[in-house]
């Protein structure tokens, strides 16, 4: 008999009770998490569940716009003393943990545990990733270096690490066929190929003299990706500015102002583009043709109907009621 995986996806249930619903899941996948879904009103994820004899693994996909923190308390509460290694298929991944930060595009894989606090940002692109974890007592490094790997990237497409990653993205696809003996051996197997793996890239590091993992350019992004959910999440406060955003975050106003240069933009006008791109977004939903103008601007920080209107107009050449009108024309349920 085969294997059977459990699946939980939040678009199964009402709106209201899906960061319920995932907090639920990550306590069965034993990583109890604080869950914030940096789109108001809205959550989608869905992980897939496939244990194996004293470890796990896990298929995460449509996962965006969310940040994840597994605090003191939390590992306080829960410590099922487990490494994990995250393999990213799609999307971005931004990961914090043990003062190194990263981020995963595809074709990297990052390392974490359960013993230490960790931040992760997930992207507005829906991201797909494969999660191994598994009991710490079965890795042959010892915690230093393995610790030495949080919060950094390897390739898991091309070398060595190829090896590993075609070998647990084929064991998730043929899960279903495996028997529990099977999975006891393929556990063992996977934690064999990981060991040679990072003995592999620690090994360069002893022999080259520096690093084998990519962190310092990763690591400003991870920053600008966090800086980015920040903002996300305070959008609503009319007093959002550089100031705020660089004194949460501990950073100097010219630090900050040349980690968005590097993105092509300024801290303000990164804010004035995500307002506006959730005004149009809700002027355009009729879910929410009951809302007024002045009331979706002010919850995304315009308090003033004056400013908000001006502002809308030079970025789109229209007013807010004409924009609102056009797109709500155009919807299924207006045509008929």
């Amino acid at each position: 008999m085969g294997m059977r995986s459990t699946v939980v996806d939040t678009a199964e249930f009402p709106v209201s009770e899906r960061p319920g619903a995932w907090a639920g899941a990550m306590a069965m996948a034993q990583v109890p998490q604080r869950v914030t879904s940096l789109e108001r009103g809205t959550f989608g994820a869905r992980i897939e569940m496939m244990p194996l004899d004293a470890g796990q693994i896990s298929v995460l996909s449509s996962y965006a716009s969310v940040t994840a923190q597994r605090t003191p308390r939390h590992v306080r509460q829960s410590d099922p003393e487990m490494y994990r290694v995250v393999l990213v298929t799609g999307g971005e991944l931004g990961i914090e943990q043990c003062r190194q930060r990263s981020l995963l595009r595809r074709g990297e894989m990052g390392f974490g545990e359960s013993s230490q606090p960790i931040d992760i940002y997930a992207g507005d692109t829906p991201g797909r990733h494969l999660v191994f974890q598994f009991p710490k007592k079965l890795l042959r490094l010892s915690r230093e270096q393995f610790t030495r790997l949080c919060g950094l990237s390897l390739p898991w497409t091309q070398g060595v690490g190829r090896l590993f990653g075609q070998f647990v993205a084929g064991l998730a696809e043929e899960y279903a066929q495996c028997t529990p003996q099977d999975a006891t051996r393929l556990e063992a197997t996977a934690v064999d190929l990981l060991s040679a793996v990072l003995e592999h890239h620690l090994d360069r590091d002893a022999t080259f003299g520096g690093p084998a993992v990519s962190a310092a350019s990763s690591g400003q992004q991870v920053l600008f990706l966090r800086i980015s959910a920040f903002i996300a999440e305070h959008l609503s406060d009319p007093g959002l500015g550089p100031e705020a955003i660089a004194a949460a975050h501990h950073l100097s106003l010219r630090y900050l102002h040349r980690i968005f240069q590097d993105h092509g933009t300024t801290p303000r006008a990164f804010i004035r583009q995500q307002r506006l791109d959730r005004c149009r977004r809700d002027l355009a939903d009729p879910a929410l043709r009951h809302l007024t103008i002045h009331t979706i601007a002010a919850r995304w920080g315009y308090p003033q109907p004056d400013g908000f209107s001006r502002a809308f107009r030079t970025a789109t050449g229209t007013s807010p009621s004409d924009y609102r009108h056009q797109a709500l024309l155009h919807t299924p349920r207006a045509r008929s």
